[in-house]
């Protein structure tokens, strides 16, 4: 077995993107820093390493564990990775903070109906 793989194929063996070509844009992108630098997609990664991951809204920190370059079932991909215990709560918390946004903000029935409209209109026009 080999001592590193490539960045791009761990990320998607660890099931972070759906495909490789994803992953390397995302490491292309700088969306994935591999002890704190941006890195190329052939780059090697090794056990120990640790990568901060941004997929969307989620930022994980996670320490490469173990190698893969295939992409098996997600119960194995997880074996490939440990994530830092600051990373899940920051996660945590923001995923509610972004729940939250949510129901805070104004929510609308649809558009007004008939009758709805010729009120807004007889209240926009009046004298």
């Amino acid at each position: 077995m080999t001592d590193s793989v490539r960045l791009d194929k761990w990320l998607w063996a660890a099931r972070f993107f759906k495909t490789r070509a994803l992953a390397g844009a995302a490491v292309t992108g700088g969306k994935v820093k591999c002890n704190g630098r941006s890195l190329k997609p052939s780059r090697g990664v090794r056990p120990g390493d640790c990568l901060e991951v941004r997929c969307g809204y989620e930022r994980y920190d996670v320490i490469v564990t173990a190698l893969s370059e295939r992409r098996g079932p997600a119960s194995s991909a997880a074996e490939l990775y440990r994530e830092t215990e600051a990373s899940v709560t920051r996660r945590e918390l923001e995923a509610h903070n972004r729940k939250l946004a949510l129901m805070a903000r104004p929510h609308s029935e649809g558009r007004p109906d008939k009758k709805q409209r010729r009120q807004i209109r007889r209240f926009i026009e009046k004298p």
